[in-house]
């Protein structure tokens, strides 16, 4: 439908800004205080078309804290399941409610739904203002249902740097070595947000990083929803996503 986006095999969804952490890494900056999350009729609406012209491998859904709006996240699912879509990921910090049978609840809708992989954020960032007991709850519940799921830990300069943080984040990994939980390879800390604001010290600031997750205008391979609806140059509100796509072009 348009040469820009001939090889898209990708749809990500930032479920929601809001977010039950306040992490001194996060790309997003200061936590938002916002009710504001994607339409779960217009995100399935718009997976149900992108999948009748693409070969979609992988879904994500992420935020912010998505299961805030577990309602959408099992809609987009599910979605994605009836429509084939092999590779179907949850990127969450575990933690949106204390109550062990809702946290139990909202895991069982997940596997229903569909969800096929788990990425759970779990490190010294997350855990400054996260509760671990409910993020191990959690995990045990994750479990316990079958879900694929691996740890996916924020590291500060690199993987293995000695920093306080790295110090800690392995210790947080270790709370969750009984569930026999894998750790992933989990992110280096890009600068950006908050940590140009908190970490600036262990940034170079004589090298120009370019971030690890933007893509090339002119091969667009995964379309990334924004919890109000833009997505490329438009908005899947306003306009048909199949026409934002067929319309899409870059601006020299």
């Amino acid at each position: 439908m348009n040469e820009y986006l001939k090889n898209l095999n990708r749809i990500e969804f930032v479920v929601t800004l809001a977010c039950t952490g306040r992490c001194k890494h996060c790309q997003n900056g200061d936590p938002v205080h916002t009710a504001e999350h994607i339409d779960a009729d217009a995100a399935v609406r718009a997976i149900q078309r992108i999948c009748k012209h693409y070969k979609i491998e992988t879904l994500m859904t992420f935020g912010g804290e998505p299961l805030l709006f577990p309602g959408v996240v099992f809609a987009i699912h599910k979605a994605g399941a009836d429509m084939g879509i092999r590779k179907r990921q949850v990127i969450t910090n575990g933690y949106f409610s204390k109550r062990h049978d809702r946290i139990e609840e909202v895991v069982k809708c997940l596997e229903k739904s569909g969800v096929n992989e788990l990425l759970l954020s779990v490190d010294a960032f997350h855990q400054e203002t996260i509760p671990l007991e409910p993020v191990l709850v959690f995990a045990e519940c994750a479990v316990r249902a079958g879900i694929p799921m691996e740890l996916s830990p924020a590291w500060l300069v690199s993987r293995e740097d000695q920093n306080p943080y790295n110090i800690r984040t392995r210790e947080v990994i270790g709370a969750f070595a009984p569930l026999q939980i894998p750790v992933g390879q989990g992110n280096v800390i890009f600068p950006s947000g908050n940590a140009l604001k908190y970490l600036k010290g262990y940034f170079d600031e004589n090298t120009t990083a370019s971030s690890p997750y933007e893509e090339d205008p002119r091969d667009i391979r995964s379309l990334s929803f924004s919890a109000n609806g833009d997505v490329l140059d438009g908005n899947v509100y306003q306009t048909d996503i199949l026409d934002i796509i067929r319309t899409y072009k870059v601006t020299e």
